[in-house]
């Protein structure tokens, strides 16, 4: 059966974060320091974490803004073009005459991994008054979902603002940075992977310590849900009642892991919507996020309502529905 969801206060997402175009280029392993590799497939795509979330969470048919900046170049004019096409609704991004667009490099490995760098470029000038400016669309009935490819002060002052209006904060810590010194009670549930979630708390990023204790630790810093992905294991729920793990996709053969945290994010923006509880909306996010490491690169990767729902009816036993 069907978990039993309720009627949803929310109306609406707003994603407040960045576009960032992205090349990408394929190679057989990662090189080593000072080493040069040959690759191979040269591509430009669509990327930027904010702008994956609202894409996603349009071809899940959920009515999204983007709150962004890009520059009057022509990676602006395409990236309008796109979301336009997808159904993002783009009243809240701002075009900025002086800095370029922001880039993002991808080497992707054969084996479905990556590195990436990134350039923000325009998205430098999102700051304070442009939180200001868009936010009176913050409601009771919004979900705001922020992330740190936009300055940190930026993405935290947002959180501020949408908490200080009723709004539902979702923060995606990436790229990481300590955050130890950050009041956070303003995010409702914080979403870092299980690297990035060490680097919040000050720590290396391979530190030994459990998983499930890096999670409780983070409910130090004020937030009130931890959701920590931890790749294919799925995801570790933590709040005041403790701990949860709760699985993941069971992915033969994984094509590429870009991107895939961003649809996250906007799967447990998508179900939060519907009506659902944060844990049924977590397993949800799993699945989505699961769903596109099967297919390359970053929005091309990512499945449809139609497509989720259609999974969905073929897992034996799965009690997850969506509307």
């Amino acid at each position: 059966m069907p978990i039993a969801r309720s009627k949803s206060p929310y109306q609406e997402v707003i994603v407040v974060g960045a576009y960032l175009v992205a090349l990408v280029m394929d190679v057989e392993r990662f090189p080593g320091r000072g080493e040069t590799l040959t690759a191979d497939n040269f591509r430009q795509t669509f990327g930027g974490k904010g702008s994956n979330m609202a894409v996603q969470l349009a071809r899940l048919s959920k009515p999204v803004h983007f709150a962004g900046c890009v520059g009057q170049d022509s990676y602006g004019d395409q990236f309008a073009r796109m979301a336009n096409q997808e159904g993002v609704n783009l009243a809240l991004l701002r075009r900025d005459n002086e800095l370029p667009t922001g880039a993002g490099f991808i080497v992707a490995c054969r084996d479905g991994h990556n590195f990436i760098t990134i350039d923000i470029g325009v998205n430098k000038r999102f700051g304070r008054v442009e939180i200001d400016t868009i936010s009176h669309q913050f409601s009771p009935a919004t979900i705001v979902i922020t992330q740190h490819e936009i300055l940190t002060d930026t993405a935290l002052y947002a959180a501020r603002r949408a908490h200080q209006q009723g709004a539902f904060v979702i923060c995606n810590p990436a790229p990481a940075e300590d955050l130890t010194d950050q009041d956070l009670s303003c995010i409702d549930v914080l979403t870092p992977n299980e690297t990035e979630a060490r680097v919040c708390l000050g720590l290396l990023p391979d530190d030994p310590t459990d998983d499930a204790e890096i999670a409780r630790r983070l409910l130090s810093l004020g937030v009130k849900t931890v959701l920590m992905t931890v790749g294919e294991r799925g995801c570790i729920l933590a709040d005041a009642g403790g701990t949860e793990q709760l699985p993941g996709l069971n992915i033969n053969q994984v094509v590429d892991t870009t991107g895939a945290g961003d649809a996250f994010n906007a799967a447990l923006a998508a179900a939060l919507l519907d009506g659902h509880a944060l844990r049924e909306a977590a397993m949800y996010a799993n699945v989505v996020a699961g769903l596109s490491t099967t297919r390359a690169n970053t929005i091309p990767s990512y499945h449809t309502h139609q497509e989720v729902a259609r999974f969905l009816e073929q897992v034996p036993n799965s009690t997850l529905t969506v509307y």
